[in-house]
């Protein structure tokens, strides 16, 4: 911890760094005013006049003349003259510098500029020294305070940070803007995540997500499912088909990509779109976080149900989301009698999701209280009336995909295990 030892030891040192610079550079006499300030001055005019005049008429006092001496000592003049003792005759045109207090119908007002100031002459040897000073102070500082340093240190970095976080915010959003309207057109990916899902469920379980580039697809299935060749395993729930899938044709195949509803998260890290299956969604999708990015994703999920499941009935519960063209807007839905609770809460991949076809939507944002989360579980839950919720908020209880939006447009899918950059919602 910092000490008050330490505050001594550190002034002892500032101290002794200020004596080494008065040392080399020297005082000049009285402070000059900084280049741009106003000050008091006396404009010579043809009558050659003295020191002691100029006192008499500006002070009221010719007692003071050493006063205006002291101020224009060696200052250059618009002649190149200068004032080198009391004593010394003044030429017409010249700038003397006044007093504070000086007053009268001679004063005039003027602003210090940058070349008046007095020249001091300084040698190698003093700027070394003084250098050298500077760095011994500042070593002993941080030696004795470097804690304290380190929390100085921490400041000025956030500073810097946050200076450049405006630029940094538009940036990110320029990228979100144009990764919207690049997956905007993008319906081959999608035709290649059906594929994928078909051929995926004409050997085993359904699909959870898929990742379709150039170079292969990539599949998320559950912990206890496994695939054969072409297929090969990344790690526990992640397989990957190098090449184009071939469209199946099986019957099951069929039926499995008839009920699936894959729609785009976001883009990863390499800006490739990952599809989520929100027919093993089993009730309620809640995205928690920073609320502006939630309502993004929420947004982008149903443009994304548009394009899929067109005429899907969606009934709204908060005025701030909007429902895309293309899906049928329905009043408040009737909340049936709900007894059981949802099965599972540990995700898709690791939790006993059910599947069913997404017939309706109830979406909403904001944390819901008691009474709507209750109507949430009645309408979306496992076992209940069969909707799919969309929550741009935090749902406490019921929730069987839980989802985390970060203020830099990205969002968390943690039991894929995946961070995707969310575009901006049109």
């Amino acid at each position: 911890m910092y000490g008050m030892h330490d505050g001594r030891a550190l002034s002892r040192v500032a101290a002794a760094l200020v004596l080494t610079c008065l040392a080399v550079f020297g005082v000049a006499g009285t402070a000059s005013a900084a280049p741009g300030d106003t000050v008091k001055v006396f404009v010579v005019g043809d009558q050659p006049a003295g020191l002691p005049a100029v006192a008499a008429s500006t002070l009221g006092d010719p007692g003071r003349a050493g006063e205006i001496f002291e101020l224009n000592r060696g200052r250059r003049q618009p002649d190149g003259g200068a004032l080198t003792g009391p004593d010394d005759q003044l030429r017409p045109g010249w700038i003397l510098r006044l007093p504070p207090d000086a007053r009268g119908p001679d004063v005039k007002q003027a602003r210090e500029g940058a070349t008046t100031g007095t020249t001091v002459t300084v040698s190698l040897p003093a700027v070394l020294a003084v250098i050298a000073a500077i760095l011994l102070a500042l070593i002993t500082a941080a030696i004795l305070g470097r804690r304290r340093a380190g929390r100085w240190f921490a400041l000025v970095g956030r500073l810097f940070h946050a200076l450049g976080e405006p630029a940094r915010r538009r940036a990110r959003l320029a990228r979100r803007q144009s990764l919207g309207a690049r997956l905007a057109g993008d319906d081959g990916t999608l035709r290649r995540a059906y594929d994928a899902v078909g051929e995926v469920a004409a050997m085993r379980g359904p699909v959870h997500a898929v990742r379709a580039d150039q170079a292969g697809t990539t599949v998320w299935i559950a912990t206890t499912d496994a695939l054969t060749e072409p297929w090969q395993r990344l790690d526990d729930t992640r397989w990957r088909r190098p090449g184009a899938a071939v469209a199946p044709a099986s019957l099951v195949a069929r039926e499995e990509q008839s009920v699936a509803c894959l729609v785009r998260a976001g883009a990863d890290e390499d800006g490739e779109p990952v599809f989520v299956d929100l027919s093993l969604l089993d009730g309620v999708l809640s995205v928690g976080g920073d609320p502006r990015v939630a309502r993004d994703v929420v947004q982008n999920l149903l443009a994304e149900i548009a394009r899929v499941r067109p005429n899907l009935p969606v009934a709204v519960q908060t005025a701030s989301v909007t429902v895309p063209a293309g899906l049928a807007v329905v009043p408040r839905v009737p909340v049936p009698a709900y007894a059981g609770r949802p099965a599972g809460g540990e995700g898709p991949l690791r939790g006993a999701a059910t599947r069913h076809p997404v017939r309706g939507l109830i979406v909403t944002a904001g944390t819901p209280d008691e009474r709507e989360a209750a109507e949430l579980l009645a309408l979306c839950g496992t076992g209940a009336a069969g909707w799919t919720g969309l929550v741009a908020g935090e749902v406490t209880d019921g929730a069987h995909w839980r989802w985390q939006a970060h203020a830099d447009g990205t969002v968390d899918i943690p039991v894929l295990g995946l961070r995707l950059t969310v575009p901006v919602a049109a």
